[in-house]
């Protein structure tokens, strides 16, 4: 696993800005140096843990990109149609190392090797066939059209998929194209999920008295497991301190990251952070964003401990600003800033300055622009707030207030997720 030091996320300022998490994040977090080897058909979604170069030339041979007639471009008359007799014909898989003669047209097929001594191609839908055979070929057409040489998309050695990349259906499509049967990727970070609380149930039990279905472990594993983690379920440590401290310290033995959710404050109840003194080290991070309270980190007998908040909205916004670029460090993922979308605010909104806040937002077409309107209701606690929009709006630190009609960046929740 990887280990951490019990000082990795000690920090002894007052509000920490975003990019400081992630500096700070990107400095101490170790990657997982463990790799496996995966069949491609089993690599969407992997961290390749070495840059793939390419084996061959792609394409592997100079082919005709369209159905038609290949010649020589050098046999063409400077104006007006050429006439050539039809020397041959070649199907896609068929035809390597055909010769044309001289002055001859060829008929070939999409994917077809292009025949030695030949270096343009005509679409049959432009070429008139005589009742001779031959054809008569319309002037004006480039060199080398409708003909893709060996290497055109990637010459051989290139590198083509960096380490550290997310591969995607794309990037599978690339490797299969290069007869690349198997990829070498990272071992996929083993995180444990707990929430936290005497009043928190889990769904499909009976309601009691003052209780709560818990909704923030099971969207945390969603998250993780989209995020390309071995998630274990670890259920929900009750209001105990031996038994927290008892369950902390087992989840750390095997895994790269422990994960709760509420339980992290400083009320008399809250037990997580003296489990964690015990085994190891808890520091606070007092994020200067809202929704959001003070996030604990901390080392856990050398696993990476993260105590998020207890509302759910809240929950949300620590994913994507500290939990999402944890797990992409273990993973060795490289994460490219998420794109923001400049829209136009619907709303009137003050804040206070110092922090950066995030609205959630449903936008809908205004003319020839976007429009975000904001959620009627603020709570952090408010699921409906999230599942009812498309998105956050940003609103930086310095900002106090948003007018109706001001530009704004947005992100896509499924940029987040």
């Amino acid at each position: 696993m990887a280990q951490l030091t019990d000082d990795a996320f000690a920090f002894g300022g007052d509000l920490m800005r975003i990019e400081e998490a992630l500096a700070h994040v990107a400095a101490h977090v170790p990657t997982i140096e463990d790799t496996e080897t995966v069949p491609l058909r089993e690599a969407d979604g992997r961290v390749l843990a070495r840059p793939l170069a390419a084996p061959i030339d792609l394409p592997a041979y100079d082919n005709s990109a369209v159905d038609g007639y290949a010649v020589a471009h050098a046999a063409l008359a400077a104006s007006g149609p050429t006439v050539l007799p039809v020397v041959g014909r070649i199907a896609a898989g068929h035809g390597a190392g055909h010769r044309a003669e001289a002055g001859a047209a060829v008929r070939i097929f999409t994917g077809a090797p292009m025949p030695e001594g030949c270096d343009t191609v005509f679409m049959q839908e432009d070429v008139t066939l005589l009742d001779d055979g031959r054809v008569s070929l319309p002037a004006g057409l480039k060199p080398g059209a409708n003909a893709r040489p060996r290497g055109e998309d990637v010459a051989k050695g290139t590198e083509v998929l960096p380490a550290g990349r997310r591969l995607d259906p794309r990037d599978v499509a690339l490797a299969a194209a290069l007869g690349v049967a198997e990829l070498e990727v990272r071992r996929r970070p083993r995180v444990a999920v707990f929430s936290t609380g005497d009043e928190i149930l889990d769904p499909g039990t009976p309601l009691a008295p003052a209780s709560l279905y818990d909704s923030n472990r099971y969207s945390l594993m969603a998250m993780l497991k989209r995020a390309g983690c071995d998630v274990t379920d670890l259920g929900i440590l009750k209001d105990d301190v031996a038994e927290t401290t008892a369950r902390l310290a087992a989840a750390a033995a095997g895994h790269d990251l422990v994960v709760t959710s509420g339980g992290v404050s400083t009320g008399e109840e809250d037990h997580v952070k003296a489990a964690l003194a015990a085994r190891g080290s808890l520091v606070f991070w007092r994020l200067a964003i809202k929704p959001g309270r003070p996030v604990a980190m901390g080392v856990l007998d050398g696993a990476a401990f993260v105590g998020l908040p207890g509302n759910p909205v809240a929950v949300f916004v620590t994913w994507a600003h500290v939990l999402r670029p944890i797990v992409a460090a273990l993973a060795g993922a490289t994460v490219a800033p998420v794109p923001r979308l400049s829209t136009v605010a619907g709303f009137d909104y003050a804040k206070k300055a110092g922090r950066r806040e995030y609205v959630r937002v449903s936008l809908r077409r205004d003319g020839d622009r976007l429009l975000a309107e904001k959620y009627p209701v603020d709570g952090a606690g408010v699921l409906t707030s999230l599942t009812n929009t498309d998105g956050l709006v940003e609103l930086a630190e310095e900002t106090t207030r948003v007018s109706r009609g001001d530009t704004v960046s947005f992100l896509d929740y499924r940029l987040l997720l």
